[in-house]
């Protein structure tokens, strides 16, 4: 079908005439109501009475809208600054108004151009679509490959509390772990003084401040770079040794650095600075259990309060919470129990005051290893093993920390 814009009712009979099946308009508007309402419309014929402005105006529109609609301008006479300025606009062509020949012409050749460009769309429409799919269909296989691929567990020991044996826990805990024939790694995330390459007699040649190096591009290569090996199943990412470093691992750095860990090895073991800072809070965000430490005594009490307290607002999940009471055996006028019942914990283990726990960490040795038989490395042992049975339960299905959606109140 072929429209025709032309306010002169004379002009009109005389093209229409010529054009069988044709609808004609007077008004720009009415043309544009037409085309909106008309999406297969191949032809426009603007008369020699509209105005040169307003027939521009619209070719200019039909040649960014409607690339498959033929616009034709009929004027009484054509010269040069006609033919350029309309073929400029967007005028598929420009006859003369009494060339009723031309004008049937150049619909037919409009008729054709429209077939064609509708081909091409459709050709281009179903290979757009057909790249849409394959892009979905390989998003979903590189969702599921990446679902597939084994996730380590990771453990967060904290306290807010210092001096109560967070690192003695996340020393022998990883250690218990790499003895059970696990592949882990022991991040120490104390920044500022950091001890877990000291009690395992490590120097390490690099430390955690060197992902600073890899721009954010933290793959495993990156990783394996910065770790200092204890043994074939157990590395450590070691804390500065200079607090004067003019680098620092951001706390994205720290985040992608874990998510690597995760699949290169079965425990990530995390000891951190036992304060709630961005580092502390990236490792816990990525945490399947959080071990937090405490001994018998107020202060430690009061910090282990605090803890739990923040633990809570941030939604961090209490069943994800593992409780050890370090020294338990002290004499000092708070038993556990009152203990336990302050906190509104129950102790997971508890741990003895021992002389042969300071003599391993003076040694560089694990305690878990220096006194196998000591009462304190059989609970820790026992504790560690405890997560790879856990592990094994959650491997016939997703792993706690990929299926919880935890939400940050306030």
């Amino acid at each position: 079908m072929t429209a025709i814009l032309e306010p002169d009712a004379g002009q009109l009979n005389i093209v229409q005439t010529m054009l069988h099946g044709s609808v004609a308009f007077k008004t720009v508007a009415e043309l544009d109501a037409h085309i909106a309402a008309s999406p297969h419309e191949f032809a426009v014929v603007i008369g020699p009475s509209v105005d040169v402005d307003a027939a521009m105006s619209f070719a200019k529109w039909a040649r960014v809208h409607r690339p498959d609609l033929g616009v034709i301008l009929l004027r009484r006479t054509i010269d040069h600054e006609v033919l350029t300025t309309a073929l400029r606009s967007g005028m598929r062509e420009v006859v003369e108004a009494n060339d009723l020949a031309g004008i049937t012409t150049a619909v037919h050749r409009a008729r054709s151009v429209a077939s064609e460009i509708a081909k091409a769309l459709e050709i281009e429409s179903q290979a757009a679509a057909s790249s849409a799919m394959a892009q979905a269909k390989a998003d979903v296989a590189a969702a599921q490959a990446a679902a597939d691929v084994p996730q380590g567990t990771v453990l967060t020991v904290f306290s807010t509390k210092g001096g109560v044996g967070k690192s003695l826990i996340a020393v022998n805990t990883a250690m218990a772990l790499s003895d059970a024939g696990q592949r882990v790694c022991l991040i120490d995330l104390d920044v500022n003084s950091g001890d877990v390459a000291i009690m395992l007699q490590l120097t390490p040649p690099r430390t955690i401040n060197d992902l600073v190096a890899f721009n954010g591009m933290i793959d495993e290569g990156a990783i394996e770079s910065i770790l200092t090996r204890h043994s074939d199943r157990l590395a450590i990412v070691a804390a500065p040794v200079r607090l004067d470093s003019p680098d620092h691992a951001t706390a994205v750095d720290i985040g992608k650095m874990i998510d690597t860990l995760k699949i290169m090895f079965d425990f990530v073991v995390v000891d951190t600075s036992g304060v709630f800072d961005d580092n502390a809070l990236t490792a816990l965000d990525r945490t399947d259990t959080i071990i937090l430490v405490a001994t018998l005594d107020i202060p430690a009490l009061k910090g282990l309060k605090l803890a739990t307290g923040t633990l809570d607002l941030l939604n961090f999940p209490r069943d994800t919470w593992k409780f050890v009471l370090n020294r338990a055996d002290g004499r000092v006028g708070l038993t556990t129990d009152e203990f336990e019942s302050t906190l509104g914990l129950k102790a997971d283990i508890s741990l003895v005051s021992s002389r042969e726990v300071l003599s391993a960490v003076n040694r560089g040795e694990a305690l878990v290893r220096a006194y196998p038989s000591h009462p304190n490395s059989k609970a820790i042992t026992a504790f560690a093993r405890a997560f790879i049975r856990a592990d094994d339960r959650d491997a016939a299905g997703t792993k706690s920390s990929g299926s919880r959606l935890r939400l940050r109140r306030g």
